[in-house]
């Protein structure tokens, strides 16, 4: 419902608690008249150092999204948005709509997860063969390489940082996203597409776009995207990559 901050609506934003870029993502957009109410998944352990790690991880978030959502819905929100990525990356395209269809019956609201915005932006920007990055391990790659793939896109290649907590992944340099970027482009690259929603990537995307000559996607900047076209909203925002700026 909205309010006297967000006019227009206000999106209930799902988040681990150790995460703390998706918030100062969305509200540096600044999107008028749109403001965000955010649920924090308990993360106790947030070690991730290896498959098994990586696996526990997301026991905790399946284990407190619940919780996380019951308190988002107090503030009557418009829509709830997934700010965590590698749940709604699991299980392929019927994974992840499962997913979707799991918190639109728990909540009445209409659902945008960050794996549906990548593959959105994908088809705005008639991009098909592409390159991936994540902060993951290799599990949780193989779940998103296997989205994009049954999603109907060629995976040029993907890598993982293999971030060794969930808190490290908002502390990786930026000279390495910049490496690691040049690294995966080619010119049979199309697009490269980041995921991970704690890896602060957004304002450098925009400035990769231009060096590369293709679209950079940062997954955060994706999916406020889609959420605000699903939500009837036009809005162009500057700064924070092509998709936001001109589809």
């Amino acid at each position: 419902m909205t309010n006297s901050v967000g006019p227009r609506a206000v999106f209930g934003v799902i988040v681990p608690s150790t995460n703390t870029v998706v918030e100062h993502d969305y509200w540096t957009a600044g999107v008028p008249g749109v403001s965000y109410r955010a649920g924090s998944m308990y993360i106790s352990n947030p070690v991730m150092g290896d498959d098994a790690d990586f696996q526990a991880l997301l026991g905790q978030i399946r284990a407190s999204i619940d919780t996380a959502v019951r308190d988002v819905l107090t503030a009557e929100p418009d829509r709830m948005v997934m700010g965590m990525s590698a749940e709604t990356f699991w299980g392929g395209v019927a994974g992840n709509a499962a997913f979707e269809r799991r918190l639109r019956e728990r909540t009445g609201l209409p659902v945008t997860t960050g794996a549906s915005s990548c593959r959105a932006a994908l088809h705005a920007l008639e991009c098909r063969r592409i390159a991936v990055f994540s902060p993951y391990q290799p599990i949780a790659d193989k779940e998103v390489g296997r989205f994009f793939t049954e999603a109907g896109f060629e995976v040029a290649a993907i890598t993982g940082l293999r971030c060794p907590t969930a808190m490290d992944i908002a502390r990786v340099p930026e000279q390495r996203l910049r490496d690691l970027v040049e690294e995966l482009d080619g010119p049979e690259v199309e697009a490269i597409v980041q995921v991970g929603t704690n890896l602060s990537f957004v304002a450098l995307a925009e400035e990769l776009e231009a060096r590369q000559g293709k679209p950079v996607i940062a997954i955060n900047a994706a999916t406020l995207w889609y959420a605000l076209r699903q939500h009837g909203f036009d809005d162009r925002i500057e700064g924070a990559g092509r998709l936001l700026r001109e589809c």
